[in-house]
């Protein structure tokens, strides 16, 4: 079988069908296709490297080449086609799948992602706390107080804390001191990758500050991953594990090691 030039359009949702329930709905009824190729490599194309199955370069769903700005990143890709078995799944491909919404549909509206992550800066995780029991204030106090620091020595940006779940405006100078370091980086080559991935390191740990951190090196995904859930450690240590929710938890850390990855790969 040869392979055609918008085969990923073929088993990858495009970011056109944004219905979430019809995506899982056509998800179920749609058959898993059958891996048609032996190799996969990665090679220079332009300025930048394509995913090779045998021979042939991966495009993404709307049709686009599938080509990232370093080899580090491409081989993330190419690794994730080549560990499939006799059946492509996309549902375990979530480096694939990051790049593939980032070159279909960041890209296309840069600005606006990137005003999304400045809008998780305004109510960020790590500036609500807790007034009581003294164990989780501690708790939260060890893991985001570092982040705020980072925030201020490293951008100026200076938030404010509140106890509880009340909205509390932060000021502007810290919010136009975060929205210029997410500006830096929506610039130059690989912006719409490296947006994609920044914002998904936001919505994963429901931080902007805790993502940027990440960003910056002051933070590795495990470390980052524990700061992201630490009220929900200690309800568990109070209540004990749910099951399921662990398990949603565990599939949410593959798409935020994704992320990581893809940010340290186009970094490097």
């Amino acid at each position: 079988m040869t392979m055609r030039d918008d085969l990923s359009s073929q088993f990858f949702v495009s970011n056109a069908e944004r219905d979430p329930l019809r995506s899982v709905q056509k998800d179920m009824k749609r058959a898993l296709p059958k891996r048609f190729y032996k190799d996969v490599s990665v090679a220079p194309r332009d300025e930048d490297y394509a995913v090779l199955l045998d021979g042939r370069p991966v495009r993404t769903p709307a049709g686009g080449a599938l080509a990232l700005p370093t080899q580090a990143a491409a081989q993330l890709v190419a690794d994730e086609w080549q560990a499939q078995g006799e059946e492509i799944d996309p549902s375990i491909m979530p480096v694939t799948r990051l790049v593939n919404s980032a070159l279909d549909g960041v890209a296309r509206d840069l600005a606006g992602v990137a005003a999304d992550i400045v809008k998780y800066a305004g109510s960020d995780l790590v500036c609500y706390r807790a007034g009581e029991p003294q164990g989780l204030v501690a708790a939260q106090a060890q893991m985001w107080d570092p982040v705020l620091a980072f925030a201020r020595e490293t951008f100026g940006a200076r938030f404010i804390l509140a106890e509880g779940v009340m909205f509390a405006a932060q000021p502007d100078h810290a919010i136009l001191a975060f929205t210029r370091a997410v500006e830096a980086v929506a610039q130059g080559r690989g912006a719409a990758l490296k947006i994609a991935a920044l914002h998904s390191l936001t919505t994963l740990t429901g931080s902007a500050l805790i993502a940027m951190m990440i960003a910056h090196g002051g933070l590795d995904c495990g470390r980052a991953w524990e700061a992201a859930h630490v009220d929900e450690d200690w309800q568990m240590k109070l209540w004990g594990a749910d099951e399921e929710a662990l398990a949603k938890r565990a599939q949410r850390y593959v798409d935020m090691k994704a992320a990581y990855d893809l940010w340290k790969a186009l970094a490097g």
